[in-house]
């Protein structure tokens, strides 16, 4: 019985925190601790509101995309909406209607990134004009869960988008249904709604600008609110075979390839496993020419480096003159001194032949490097100023 118990919490524990996990990805909170209260007390508030969940059954209410009021590009309602806030208050005649030509229900198959193989015969492809290529590409850049994508990639999702012209009291996402399809919104105004107990409450909206639709896909799990359009509008839909063949082998093979490298960077020698694999998700990888600029003395530091391939020469100014610090060479690393003193760049580096390098922001960083501060602190003593 106590074996049941435990496993049972247990598994309750890393569904949890793989939500906490990616809400906080997704946010980039300045002040971890503060989200995490915020995250957890609305779990909290959840569950006294359904307490049907089990155990084995976290309540992601507040958790998918589709629902979350932190999430960007979504502009929560206020504190105090009452009632009328709920579906009823749209008129009787624009009640809502389905989406047109959507699938009923889709299967809940498992996916394993290592099985998944690329076949050109399955690709989905919507022809496109320049302008709809440009137009998407635009609002992709600023998807994050886009941002590892390599422009092959990038343009095999262009091709499979399809458009959907939406109009006044559509749904686009049903609660309890299985997720079909990834939206990013182009144009129009849709709306959020949870139903709880009976009674269904909006929690926020979107005006033309936004995405939703993706964790029901990553997760095999229902969707967890209704997404209601209320003004005409333009949505491009990702398949969910295309979604997550694409994005989330994507995903996999980048954290496959940085743990890799990182397991041989002497800075995160003394990690867990838990955290190099959020160090993993939040690196992205940066290409340089011979010669380019990659920092400027005297600029605000926004990341940090650490070299992938290549040689990067790291050269002070002082009074007119450049000095030469140092070389770095792989699993050698930079630019972290702007981040911990929160002052401009002290050096420059360039890039000597081809590099390639793996980037943490500056958001990242203070959330997930807090072990190895103490690590580049002392480093930093032995810096030739």
């Amino acid at each position: 019985m106590t074996n049941n118990v435990s496993k049972a919490v247990h598994e309750e524990l890393n569904d949890i925190l793989l939500q906490f996990c990616v809400s906080a990805i997704e946010e980039n909170p300045r002040d971890l601790c503060e989200f995490g209260l915020q995250f957890f007390t609305n779990l909290s508030q959840s569950r006294e509101n359904n307490p049907s969940n089990s155990l084995n059954q976290p309540s992601t209410r507040y958790l998918d995309s589709e629902n979350s009021v932190i999430r960007n590009n979504i502009k929560p309602e206020k504190e105090d909406s009452t009632e009328e806030d709920s579906l009823q208050e749209l008129p009787a005649h624009a009640y809502p209607k389905p989406i047109k030509d959507r699938r009923k229900s889709v299967s809940a198959e498992a996916y394993n990134p290592e099985e998944c193989t690329h076949d050109l015969t399955s690709r989905v492809i919507f022809p496109k004009n320049p302008d709809q290529i440009e137009r998407i590409r635009n609002i992709l850049r600023d998807v994050f869960i886009f941002k590892s994508l390599d422009e092959e990639q990038m343009l095999e999702v262009i091709d499979a988008m399809n458009e959907k012209k939406v109009h006044s009291s559509e749904v686009i996402i049903k609660q309890g249904d299985e997720g079909d399809n990834f939206y990013i919104i182009e144009s129009g105004k849709f709306e959020v709604f949870i139903n709880c107990d009976g009674v269904s409450k909006k929690v926020c909206h979107y005006e033309n600008s936004g995405s939703f639709g993706e964790l029901a896909l990553l997760y095999n799990q229902p969707r967890s609110a209704d997404i209601i359009c209320t003004s005409d509008g333009n949505l491009w839909a990702l398949d969910r075979i295309t979604f997550r063949r694409i994005v989330l082998k994507s995903a996999y093979m980048k954290r496959k390839m940085f743990d890799k490298f990182i397991q041989n960077v002497k800075l995160f020698a003394n990690l867990t496993e838990f955290e190099r694999m959020n160090i993993c998700d939040a690196l992205t990888t940066l290409y340089f020419n011979d010669g380019e600029t990659i920092i400027n003395q005297g600029e605000i530091g926004d990341k940090m480096y650490i070299v992938e391939s290549g040689t990067v020469k790291i050269l002070m100014n002082k009074n007119g003159k450049e000095f030469s610090l140092s070389t770095k060479k792989r699993g050698d690393y930079f630019g972290e001194l702007a981040l911990i003193l929160n002052q401009p760049r002290s050096a420059s580096a360039y890039a000597q032949g081809q590099v390639k390098l793996a980037a943490l922001d500056i958001h990242a960083f203070e959330r997930l490097l807090g072990p190895c501060i103490d690590i580049m602190k002392r480093t930093m003593l032995g810096y030739k100023m």
